[in-house]
């Protein structure tokens, strides 16, 4: 098995774990979810078998966990709907005291209402939005370009911090601004990308799932691992990233300290990840 295969068969046997622990077995999604385990499963099972020569199944063995991204996101808004929901916003309060002792004030709420551009506004909600495309072009174009180990190693990283951050949605829910705090109103709120973002968040989001960052730890671990195995490429996402780091704070997403958890997820993991490629390549071809 692949390092990202391991690290999902541990992801998975986790929120196998927290689903026995927590639910009731008469909820119909308990046994939904336990069924999707299942699949993912077999799906890690049958790329064990893959034939040589087989260039269909061993991309889509390099790209599948990003595929499933979406699913395991869905899970943690179906874990966290569960849970009493009074204790979520309960953590809010903790991380937004944390949010005063840093930065002096709760920053996402402020900085957008003290210093309102449509400018900024319009540039940094596109920016979130740039979160999709940072996470799939490396891969993918490490793929096209006939490169598989580097885009597997992309791929492990990425997930990596993905992982961390998901185990903490688990286990320590946090709503965020987006929930707490009245969205702005006015012209930052009005330009067309923030009516994008704030579109897709209320088709897509799940709640708890605030601290850390994801999109800010998935985004620094790409960038990180890119740095390594293509650093054009590292450096043409780069300016997009910072954009999506101040853009998660200034457009009211995350916490302050959300970024900066998300930040130091994403460094460990892209270290984690770098560890792991170089230990792969000095192991002797089989």
């Amino acid at each position: 098995m692949r390092p990202v295969d391991k690290l999902l068969v541990a992801y998975i046997t986790f929120t196998t774990v927290v689903l026995i622990v927590r639910w009731n077995f008469s909820s119909p999604e308990t046994w939904l979810l336990l069924a999707m385990h299942a699949l993912v499963g077999t799906l890690l099972y049958l790329f064990t078998r893959l034939e040589p020569g087989n260039r269909v199944g061993y991309v889509l063995h390099t790209i599948y966990p990003l595929l499933l991204l979406s699913t395991f996101y869905t899970e943690l808004g179906v874990l966290s709907m569960q849970r009493d929901l009074s204790e979520t916003f309960a953590r809010d309060t903790v991380i937004q005291g944390w949010e005063a002792a840093i930065f002096g004030g709760q920053i996402t709420y402020e900085w957008i209402r003290q210093a309102p551009s449509v400018l900024w506004s319009g540039i940094l909600h596109l920016a979130y939005m740039a979160y999709y495309p940072i996470i799939l072009a490396g891969p993918a174009l490490l793929l096209m370009r006939g490169e598989t180990t580097k885009a597997q190693n992309v791929v492990f990283t990425t997930m990596l911090a993905f992982v961390i951050c998901y185990i903490v949605f688990a286990l320590y829910p946090v709503a965020g601004p987006n929930y707490t705090f009245e969205h702005p109103t006015g012209p930052v709120r009005e330009v067309w990308s923030a009516r994008l973002v704030y579109s897709l968040l209320g088709t897509g989001s799940a709640i708890g799932t605030a601290f850390p960052s994801s999109h800010v730890a998935a985004t620094v671990a790409v960038n990180f691992s890119l740095w390594r195995e293509w650093r054009g490429l590292a450096l043409v996402i780069l300016v997009p990233t910072i954009l999506l780091v101040v853009g998660t704070v200034y457009c009211q997403m995350h916490y302050g300290v959300d970024a900066l958890a998300g930040l130091c997820v994403g460094l460990g993991a892209g270290w984690i990840g770098m560890l792991v490629a170089r230990r792969q390549e000095d192991q002797p071809p089989k």
